[in-house]
Formats: C-alpha cells, sequence, structure tokens
C-alpha cells in the first residue's frame, strides 16, 4: 500500500476525476486495447457475431462491470417491504411484507442477467483462492454476530447517533427479517423454495457484486485515472479509507461490525493482492451467517 501516489500516477481522488488525454477516466478506452482482455478470445469477434456488440459495450463503458449489477440489485432492493413498512414507498408503491419473496426473487434475477451479461469483463482476474481467505470468512462470522448482537444486548452505538442527530441513520438499513417458515407455514415447500433463493443471494450473487465493485472498481477509481490500468492489490491511503467508509454506509444496521469486517477483508486483499480471495471470503461468511440464522432463528440478520 501506497500512502500517496508517486510521479508516475495521476492519482488522487479528485485527479481520478479529472479529463485526461483519453477522455474522462471513468468511461476512457486505452490507445491499443486487447481484444482478448473481455471476451477470452485470441482476437476480436467480426462485427455482428454473437457477443461482439455486449464487447464492444464492455470496452467502452469499462466500469459497467464493477458497478452496474450492485447498482441493479440496490435499486430494485429500495422496492422491498419491511415489517414496519411497505416497499417501494418512495415512488408511489405499498408492496405488502407478504409479497417479499417475489420482490426479492425478482430482484435476484435481474441482478443475475445483469451479471451474466458483463461477466466476459472478469476474466481479466486469474481465478485463485488461497487460505487465508477461508480463515478471513470463518473469523468474519464471529465478528458479524458477536459485534451485532453486544449492538443489540448493550445499544453501544444508538444513544451516540442520536445524540449528533442520526438517530434514524441505523433504522434506514434495517432488514427485512423475512422468516420463511413462518411467513409461508401454510406452505412448506414455497418455504423452503424461498429460503433456497435466499441463501444463493446471500452466499452467491452478494459476495461478488459487492467485491467486485470494492476492490475492482472503487479502490482503483481513486488511485489514478485510467484506474483500469492499476494492479490489484495496489492501493493510497484514500482507496484503503473508502474501502471501509462505503460499505459501512450500505450496511447501517451494522455499522461496528459492518467497519471491523470489511477492515479485515481490505487488509487481506492488500496481503493477497487477489479479488477472489474477497470474494471467496465474503461467501464463506455470508454462508455461515446463514446457517447461523437458520439454527439461532435470528432472522433480524437476514
Amino acid at each position: 500500500m501506497e500512502d500517496a501516489p508517486g510521479p508516475g500516477h495521476r492519482g488522487t481522488f479528485l485527479q481520478g476525476l479529472t479529463f485526461p488525454a483519453g477522455g474522462l477516466g471513468l468511461w476512457a478506452m486505452p490507445d491499443r486495447p486487447d481484444p482478448s482482455d473481455l471476451n477470452g478470445s485470441d482476437g476480436p469477434r467480426p462485427a455482428g457475431s454473437p457477443g461482439s456488440w455486449r464487447k464492444a459495450l464492455l470496452e467502452r463503458h469499462r466500469w459497467i462491470p464493477f458497478v452496474l449489477p450492485l447498482l441493479v440489485y440496490m435499486l430494485a432492493g429500495s422496492l422491498e417491504p419491511t415489517p414496519e413498512k411497505a416497499g417501494g414507498q418512495a415512488i408511489g408503491l405499498a408492496i405488502p411484507y407478504a409479497y417479499y419473496p417475489w420482490v426479492y426473487t425478482a430482484k435476484l434475477v435481474l441482478t443475475g442477467v445483469v451479471i451474466a451479461l458483463v461477466f466476459p469483463a472478469f476474466r481479466q482476474f486469474p481465478f485463485r483462492v488461497s487460505g487465508l481467505s477461508v480463515v478471513v470468512g470463518v473469523v468474519g462470522i464471529f465478528v458479524w454476530v458477536g459485534i451485532c448482537s453486544l449492538e443489540v444486548e448493550t445499544k453501544v452505538l444508538a444513544p451516540f447517533l442520536d445524540s449528533v442527530g442520526l438517530g434514524g441513520f441505523i433504522q434506514a438499513g434495517t432488514r427485512s427479517g423475512f422468516d420463511p417458515f413462518a411467513e409461508l407455514a401454510a406452505q412448506p415447500a414455497a418455504a423452503w423454495a424461498f429460503l433456497a433463493v435466499r441463501l444463493l443471494g446471500l452466499v452467491a450473487i452478494v459476495p461478488l457484486i459487492e467485491e467486485v465493485f470494492y476492490r475492482g472498481f472503487l479502490m482503483r477509481f481513486v488511485v489514478k485515472a485510467d484506474w483500469w490500468e492499476v494492479p490489484m492489490g495496489e492501493a493510497t491511503t484514500m482507496a484503503v479509507v473508502l474501502a471501509t467508509v462505503v460499505p459501512v454506509l450500505m450496511h447501517p444496521a451494522e455499522l461496528l461490525a459492518a467497519t471491523v469486517w470489511f477492515s479485515m477483508v481490505t487488509w487481506m486483499y492488500l496481503r493477497t493482492r487477489n479479488l477472489w480471495d474477497c470474494v471467496a471470503a465474503h461467501a464463506v461468511t455470508n454462508a455461515l451467517l446463514g446457517a447461523y440464522v437458520l439454527y439461532s432463528g435470528e432472522w433480524r440478520l437476514m
């Protein structure tokens, strides 16, 4: 990790938003793109061939594979109801809590379609997973559940946030806490089917879309304008700070747990310089979280 960019960098966060010769860093194309970078082939596809439009799109807008899946997931997730309020109120809807399985499933389908569209871009990162990712994932479940339980019992953070006028911040991240075995007690087959869908999202979808955004895009975007050229694991102080602050803001109901957990994963990322280790650690923690919820019945954690 570097505390500040060296002479060869173009990059602080503000410089990452400047207009270099090739165009705005978020949209710019390299002068001579490697035609095999995004489609995994030995050369460019002929115009009009299957997948050629996708390859052109991903080459022209390099941010799409890293940002769009999470963006779609979050936008669709804004429609989810909770026990306290109906879903989609911001756009004039009032989706009842009983419809949560349908809304969540639709969100997962939409996100899956986007992932399938952009997945060729992830082939630029050699797939390998180290044992450290498993260790971090296992330790992570004790960190997450332990800190969340401590906060529920002691309410250490809530009074402080109330005192500074941010009391509603934690409530803004309240999870659905949907227990399929209680809500769908009359339809056991439907309850198990939705549980499978819920675990698929928890273990496979969320770790991928979050980590490719945090490590693949965010931490590199603040290093220099041509962010796609930044090697995995190269980071500035600003990148490390954002890698914790942004995930914490996206998990307002678990501020303390998210601070510790995402700091652990960022440390591992800087050590292994491997995106897939982050995805694997995230998946391990989430899988264990799903198992813990099934065992304990603490659906508030999901």
